[in-house]
């Protein structure tokens, strides 16, 4: 088995409290170390750090087609095993998840099958979900 060293990713939310309640309520992210304008998690392993940001009003996501889909652009997230994508999915659905793009098998049958799910934070980021 490949040994995989964890990532740190920062990412710019408009609303610090709303999201740090999002990350560790829905995600069920521990929280680490925090300030009055950034708040550290645990993502499954990973270093995700919410930092705050004053709202853009010109800033939309952009979509690619991918599999018959509108892929937002940019989007993180985690690969995870099958077991765990698929309780954490259930788990988001229960919790009233909105999702971009429904848990679902992409490229079925073919090489490069994966479980995918795309939902945005409350600050509008989005996020991907995966297992292959």
């Amino acid at each position: 088995m490949q040994n995989v060293s964890p990532f740190h990713i920062a990412i710019p939310v408009h609303n610090l409290s709303e999201c740090r309640i999002f990350y560790r309520e829905v995600l069920n992210c521990e929280e680490g170390r925090s300030s009055d304008h950034w708040v550290d998690f645990n993502l499954f392993g990973h270093q995700l750090v919410i930092h705050y940001k004053p709202k853009s009003e010109t800033e939309e996501l952009h979509h690619n087609p991918v599999d018959g889909h509108d892929v937002p652009v940019p989007h993180y997230g985690v690969v995870l095993p099958w077991d765990t994508f698929k309780s954490f999915s259930k788990e988001l659905k229960a919790k009233g998840v909105q999702f971009k793009i429904e848990p679902y098998i992409r490229f079925e049958g073919k090489p490069g099958e994966q479980a995918t799910m795309f939902f945005l934070d409350p600050a509008g980021n989005a996020l991907e979900f995966k297992a292959f």
